[in-house]
This record gives C-alpha cells, structure tokens and sequence, in this order.
C-alpha cells in the first residue's frame, strides 16, 4: 500500500484480527455504494449513445459538462487458426497478453498433469472469517 503516513497497528494480534475484519466490512459497504454508482453511470452512457442521432451530433451539452459519443477501433480475433498461424510464422507473440489462464493451469494440475514452463508459486494470504 503506497502511503506516506504510517498506520498505527493495534497491540495485539486478535486485536489486529478484529480490525481487520472491520475494516473490509467497511470497505465492501462502500464498494456497494461505489458499484451502484458505476452501474448508474454505465446506464446513462448507453442511453446517451442509444438515444444521440447518429446523423445530428457527435455530442451533447449539460450545464456542466459535454459529452461526445466517440466510436474506437478495438483488435477482434476473427479467425484463431489464421491468427495462431500467423504467431508462429514470424514469432510476434507480443500480439498475445502475457497472462495465462490459472483456472485452466490449475485444472490439468488437478489431473495430474503438468503444463511446460509452468511451476506453481505459494502467494501467501490471510483469511478473514466472522466469528
């Protein structure tokens, strides 16, 4: 967590169990808040584009802001076969993100089967549970 001033942890570890559990009960009370917010803000951006002419407008006007409907050019696979052929011919494989499927790695290690160049990692994590 990137902050400069420092946190006051409690005195004991139960004691820090406790607030933490506080703290991310806070914190998904507000992400409630937060998501109904961004669910609100996604209706009216669809309704803009929905309801703006196509032929009149590219935007309208508020009291406070304007608002431009703008169209971008987003890369689409159409053809994967076509796609991977290309990826092996000339070896651009930073067309393809680097992440990898962890559900799909995490399913062959389940069959027992192991994936090349793959290795699992312990990531360590804390559980937090009501009592």
């Amino acid at each position: 967590m990137a902050t400069t001033e420092k946190i006051k942890m409690p005195k004991s570890l139960g004691a820090c169990a406790d607030r933490l559990y506080s703290l991310r009960e806070i914190r998904l009370a507000k992400q409630k808040e937060v998501d109904a917010l961004a669910a609100e803000e996604t209706a009216l951006k669809e309704h803009i584009i929905q309801t703006l002419p196509k032929s009149e407008a590219s935007g309208v006007a508020g009291k406070l802001a304007r608002v431009s409907v703008v169209t971008k050019q987003v890369p689409q696979v159409q053809d994967w076969d076509e796609f991977y052929k290309h990826l092996k011919k000339t070896g651009s494989f930073e067309l393809l993100g680097r992440g990898i499927s962890k559900a799909a790695i995490q399913e062959r290690w389940e069959e027992g089967k192991q994936v090349p160049g793959v290795e699992a990692f312990g990531v360590v994590t804390v559980s937090i549970n009501k009592l």
